[in-house]
């Protein structure tokens, strides 16, 4: 494999998340029942690729896994605090609160992405045949990780076809950190259970401290 190769195949796996949006073609109306049961079914998506990582970084470095995904929910809560009380916001169509919560999924997925970037790389390193199963097992679990996305932006009243465009954008990192992992995988190696520690550790607090509380909220009104 080439540096070429690495790239149109992590671009692939980006590319794919956008297919999550397209079931969102057949959303005709937009009760506050049904924005919750949706937001509630991307925090699930959230949660299991949260294990996933979870899992993965703590088979190859448990405490540095830990310290990755402290830092991850610290960097969630830091990014909450400094955006959550500006109300001119915007996001597209969307401002204040709609904004700010279209904005962390579409921030967190693409800190994921970093990490998802990062494996593919290296996977290539250890390997040619390795590496093409790893990013099409990559570019399957991109789908419902951009579903998760439109599944909160597209009852927000952003279309599908921003909501596609918008997941495809939170997984450009893979091909861009594919490249350079995959050039110093010596280096990069360590770094990953950190990085998977980091992406985990900020989608379960934007899990926990907003989309679960918003769905309760959302499904069961006061």
């Amino acid at each position: 494999m080439n540096v070429a190769e690495v790239f149109l195949a992590a671009l692939v796996t980006a590319l794919a998340t956008g297919l999550g949006a397209l079931p969102l073609l057949l959303w005709k109306s937009v009760s506050a029942r049904t924005l919750g049961v949706a937001t509630a079914i991307a925090a699930a998506f959230m949660l299991a690729a949260s294990a996933g990582l979870l899992r993965e970084g703590w088979s190859s470095g448990p405490w540095r896994t830990f310290v990755g995904a402290a830092a991850g929910a610290c960097f969630i809560v830091m990014t909450q605090l400094a955006l959550g009380h500006r109300e001119e916001l915007h996001l597209g169509s969307l401002q204040g609160a709609d904004a700010l919560a279209a904005l962390m999924i579409v921030g967190v997925m693409t800190v994921h992405s970093v990490t998802e970037g990062v494996g593919v790389g290296v996977s290539f390193g250890e390997g040619g045949s390795f590496g093409v199963l790893i990013a099409a097992a990559i570019a399957v679990h991109n789908i419902p990780e951009g579903l998760a996305i439109s599944l909160v932006l597209v009852p927000k009243g952003v279309s599908v076809v921003r909501a596609a465009g918008w997941s495809v954008f939170s997984s450009l990192p893979q091909p861009l950190m594919a490249v350079p992992a995959f050039v110093l995988v010596e280096w990069f190696r360590p770094l990953l259970p950190v990085g998977l520690g980091f992406a985990a550790g900020a989608m379960v607090w934007m899990v926990v401290a907003q989309l679960l509380p918003d769905a309760v909220r959302l499904v069961r009104p006061a």
